[in-house]
């Protein structure tokens, strides 16, 4: 497999973690997968930093919660250390168009920036 195709797949990969109830109860989990510098502008409008985010996974999410959907999840390697991916979500009867941009450090590919943009 080609190397920025390897890239992106790890991501994905990644990103599919993410959305699991199992890593997003646990702030040691999730944060493993979160670059020092996170944030994201939420589906809500509002902006949350890596601690907020952590935080509020873990006192939101239940274990027996539904799943995230996702749909037309697609990455493009920027740069050798940047995966772009898109995607869309459905959760609890919402939907979101997504955007992560995830930087590759010495501990791995990590989630550097998140938006979340609802649409019906």
């Amino acid at each position: 497999m080609p190397e920025h195709e390897f890239a992106v797949e790890s991501v994905i990969e990644a990103e599919l973690a993410l959305l699991t109830p199992e890593v997003r109860r646990s702030p040691e989990r999730s944060g493993a997968l979160l670059h020092p510098d996170f944030h994201e502008f939420g589906a809500s409008g509002r902006h949350w930093d890596r601690a907020a985010i952590i935080a509020l996974l873990a006192q939101t999410t239940d274990v027996e919660s539904p799943p995230v959907v996702t749909s037309r999840m697609r990455g493009v390697r920027l740069a050798p250390d940047l995966v772009h991916l898109t995607f869309d979500t459905e959760h609890g009867g919402r939907h979101a168009h997504r955007s992560s941009l995830w930087r590759r450090t010495e501990a791995g590919w990590l989630l550097y920036f998140h938006q979340a943009t609802p649409f019906s």
